[in-house]
């Protein structure tokens, strides 16, 4: 019987499985630091004219291709994508974007990767999925980070064309703890490969699959190392079977599997790193890899600008179109700007992402923090401009007659964004505990208080000479005589708002420290205000600097560009100054009370007066959905000697 995990040996789990150093500079962690790098991000990242250039004449093919080929209403109707449309895509090489041309892909930019992301997404949210489950999480990602030369070159080259391929992690009782993960790979007696037993829950393209990237966990033995690891799988392999094609709110056409694997033999060759390097393998994975889902959130967003300014400008209510009624108004210039700072902040992580001259692992997750919770308001503040026809289905408009406009559509498939690939908790947890990395080398033992007296003292010596120098720059000197930023203009306000707030935000994370020691990861209000402060900080400064890049490449859009970059930049900025506030005034405690006694029971009575049922059926369904298949001795002895095993 597997003994569950504390929550301290969880937290180990993760934190040895999370990239320990800094090889390259952050502007991120920089900037939670209090120190505003902005050289870092400014001027950004120039794109190869030529690879540019090729990556606008595929853009160009593949929108033709979705308009020409994909009807949406279809794969709404049908919750499927339809087969020519899959062929369709792996004929023009859209499985293989960025994946290299020597090993089979095309080889374009991270940039043209993400505006084809958008595209996709914003033309049915299950295109979206299928192909960035593919790319960015699938077996392309895994291979291209930590495969050997023989895997890249057995491997990508299918992918690249037309093996779909997806990422198999989460169990039925295993989601953000990877500690508990259960599936199982046995290493065969005569060393030639590993037995997988396990289940695995929401392995989206799960349901569709030719090869698959699979954590499994290696039992430690004497000389062997053990732990999760990551395999590549055929997943057409004896003993896999799909058992469930998972239906959602939204994404329709999404192809999301639970999958059984009995007894599956995978050869060793198909290891991916080391053993015990699975659960790395997949969090650097998802560092770039994330990039994908805030590129889809920024193109919906501009989306639905375009949808809101054509409705706000032609519908009339009370003599005068509903856009120049204040409280629309103000909804119209929430999303447009909105639409500009997504676009920036991808932008910007996505180029520092291709040029490789940064860490970008906090960029990357602040992107898909920010894009997936700004998006949302935007598409739900559609909705609400539309009125009915926000609600309204599209193939409700088009059956009398008018645009079928796929809002309602649109706020169903954004919903899942803020789940996928590490929830807003999750991300607020990982940001944190990148963001205070510095600070737990420095003064962790200490703040952990676990050693005796005279450990503590050389401990606090210890941190004593590093914030002796480092918290007076946040308070004194240069921290008073901010830069100018003129070169920037009237978004200079902007830049100066925050270096002065990093600072602030630097300083306020200290005292929290200070405060609550060890128990500050138990009060994540406080951590996930820290992490959104910074996250808005971070948003403001892609602004400003994109607008700057825009401008050179749209002169004629300057004044407009920086009305976008202002309007945005100053809803961030209110959005950071509420932040600080309830840094200081907020009810945490008293909900954490409630929450106490909800889960106690002591508020149950609310619940009468309303109808129940299905008490009866299990909440998470049938307790085996939680037990790993039997490991067989004797299959596991024949696959080992290369011979079939029936599952």
């Amino acid at each position: 019987m597997t003994t569950e995990p504390t929550s301290a040996e969880s937290r180990k789990f993760a934190e040895d499985a999370r990239e320990q150093d800094w090889k390259l500079p952050s502007f991120g962690k920089e900037l939670y630091l209090g120190d505003f790098r902005l050289d870092l991000i400014h001027p950004l990242p120039q794109e190869d004219p030529e690879q540019a250039e090729r990556g606008k004449r595929f853009l160009a093919e593949f929108e033709a291709f979705l308009k020409a080929n994909v009807d949406p209403l279809q794969i709404e109707r049908d919750a499927k994508i339809p087969e020519e449309v899959l062929d369709g895509l792996k004929a023009m090489g859209a499985f293989g974007i960025k994946i290299p041309q020597e090993y089979g892909g095309l080889g374009h930019s991270r940039m043209t990767y993400g505006r084809a992301m958008a595209m996709a997404g914003t033309w049915h949210g299950s295109l979206g999925a299928l192909l960035s489950a593919h790319q960015s999480i699938g077996v392309a990602e895994p291979l291209m980070i930590a495969g050997t030369e023989e895997q890249k070159q057995q491997w990508l080259p299918k992918v690249a064309k037309d093996h779909i391929s997806a990422f198999l992690l989460t169990e039925p009782d295993v989601g953000s703890d990877p500690a508990r993960l259960q599936c199982a790979a046995v290493p065969t007696e005569d060393g030639s490969g590993y037995v997988l037993n396990g289940r695995k829950l929401w392995a989206t393209n799960g349901a569709i699959a030719d090869i698959v990237v699979i954590m499994a966990r290696v039992p430690k033995s004497e000389g062997r190392r053990g732990g999760v690891s990551a395999f590549v799988l055929d997943y057409h392999s004896e003993g896999v079977s799909v058992e469930h094609r998972n239906g959602f709110m939204g994404l329709k056409g999404i192809e999301n599997s639970v999958t059984r694997l009995e007894n599956v033999f995978v050869p060793k060759e198909n290891l991916i790193g080391k053993e015990g390097e699975g659960l790395k393998i997949a969090l650097s994975t998802l560092n770039t890899g994330r990039l994908s889902l805030p590129a889809i959130c920024a193109g919906a967003t501009k989306w639905a600008a375009k949808v809101v300014r054509e409705f706000a400008s032609e519908r009339a209510q009370w003599g005068k179109p509903v856009g120049q009624h204040d409280e629309v108004a103000q909804k119209l210039a929430y999303i447009t700007a909105t639409a500009f700072g997504t676009e920036a902040v991808v932008e910007v992580a996505t180029r520092l992402a291709e040029a490789k001259r940064s860490d970008i692992r906090i960029e990357a997750a602040v992107a898909k923090l920010v894009g997936s919770e700004l998006a949302w308001k935007a598409i739900d503040d559609a909705v609400q401009i539309r009125g009915g026809r926000g609600f309204e289905t599209a193939e409700s408009l088009k059956a009398r007659g008018e645009r079928p406009v796929p809002l309602e559509r649109a706020l169903r498939d954004m919903r899942i964004n803020r789940i996928f690939e590490g929830s807003t908790e999750i991300m607020h947890l990982q940001i944190a505990r990148e963001a205070i990395d510095q600070h737990l080398q420095i003064a962790g033992d200490l703040i952990e208080g676990d050693g005796g007296p005279a450990e503590k003292a050389k401990l606090a010596a210890k941190a004593g000479g590093f914030y002796a120098k480092w918290f007076p720059q946040l308070t004194v000197g240069e921290g008073q005589n901010p830069r100018s930023f003129d070169e920037f203009g009237e978004l200079a306000t902007h830049l100066r708002f925050v270096e002065r707030n990093s600072r602030k935000l630097a300083r306020v994370t200290f005292y929290a420290m200070g405060k609550h020691g060890a128990k500050l990861e138990q009060r994540a209000g406080i951590l996930a205000r820290i992490v959104d402060i910074g996250a808005e900080l971070f948003s403001i400064s892609a602004a400003v600097v994109y607008a700057e890049h825009l401008k050179k490449e749209q002169p004629q859009n300057a004044e407009a560009i920086d009305e976008l970059a202002d309007a945005f930049s100053t809803q961030a900025r209110r959005r950071a100054k509420r932040l600080f506030a309830e840094l200081r005034d907020n009810d945490d405690e008293q909900g954490r009370q409630v929450a106490k006694g909800v889960l106690q029971g002591r508020y149950s009575f609310i619940e009468g007066g309303i109808p129940h049922g299905d008490e009866d059926v299990p909440l998470f369904g049938d307790p085996a959905n939680y037990r790993q298949p039997e490991f067989d001795a004797a299959a596991a002895a024949k696959l080992g000697q290369g011979e079939a095993v029936t599952a």
